[in-house]
């Protein structure tokens, strides 16, 4: 059996919002929700799955998705409408830009989740 990513559950202060911002911003597919669990569904049947930690602080965490040159049009247009800050690199030293490196191009920003999320045309390796 070949290894394959299923789901992930990602810590958010507003699972409703968090989840209709990662279905806006990346045309994803809203799923069937259930207990704690307002789910959002990926290609190759990837689910994330958006839930309220019984937690103050939630520890930021990182997540890159991988897209196409048109869906990285779309979303950075949308992302650019909504005055969402954004940055060419994870360190934040050149916000307001893309890069276009690996051969393709990337932008890093934060989703309402508190989590970092980081959007490439081409995989690393």
């Amino acid at each position: 059996m070949t290894v394959t990513f299923n789901h992930t559950i990602i810590a958010a202060k507003d699972r409703e919002e968090s989840a209709c911002f990662f279905r806006d911003i990346f045309e994803a597919a809203e799923a069937p929700s259930w207990g704690v669990f307002t789910n959002v569904q990926l290609d190759e049947g990837v689910l994330l799955q958006f839930a309220e930690p019984p937690v103050d602080e939630i520890q930021m965490q990182h997540y890159a998705f991988l897209v196409d040159d048109d869906l990285f049009d779309r979303a950075y247009a949308r992302i650019q409408d909504r005055g969402i800050d954004h940055a060419a690199d994870h360190q934040w030293k050149r916000p307001g830009e893309t890069n276009t490196e690996h051969g393709g191009r990337g932008v890093y920003f934060m989703a309402p989740a508190g989590c970092g999320l980081e959007m490439i045309t081409r995989p690393y390796l």
